[in-house]
């Protein structure tokens, strides 16, 4: 799949029918962009590369929220994600190499697990006195 000129991309999904919020499909785009340009060599990208380029981006922009700024848009699952890419595809935004298919992009990863349970939580020592100055202990360790 690669992507067509990326500027005419917002009025062509502003006008069609899609089961996706629109901002979706801009945020999709955003994250393949994102893979085309680390590429040494343009080539084809693949259904699991584009999901886990989906859920970096989305982690790097929305940290936590990440799952909810997801789902909002409608997307539940790294197959929704497919279904996206082939709308692209029938507009005529991106196009796809004979091999793909939207069930390549089936299962890559558990969004609950990624974004829940695997989250990249980073744990800071505080001090009680800055966050409740009228407490008696001062650090918690």
């Amino acid at each position: 799949m690669s992507a067509c000129d990326h500027f005419e991309t917002p009025a062509t999904v502003q006008s069609a029918d899609l089961r996706f919020h629109r901002d979706a499909y801009n945020f999709l785009l955003d994250a393949l962009h994102g893979v085309i340009s680390r590429l040494s060599e343009r080539r084809h990208i693949s259904g699991e590369e584009l999901a886990d380029a989906v859920r970096t981006l989305a982690m790097e922009r929305f940290g936590p929220m990440a799952r909810t700024v997801l789902e909002y848009w409608g997307i539940r699952s790294t197959g929704d994600l497919g279904e996206m890419v082939f709308d692209l595809v029938e507009l005529g935004i991106l196009v796809k190499d004979h091999s793909d298919r939207p069930e390549d992009f089936a299962n890559v990863f558990d969004f609950e697990e990624v974004f829940d349970h695997d989250y990249p939580w980073t744990v800071y020592p505080w001090k009680v006195a800055t966050l409740c100055p009228w407490t008696v202990a001062t650090t918690v360790e």
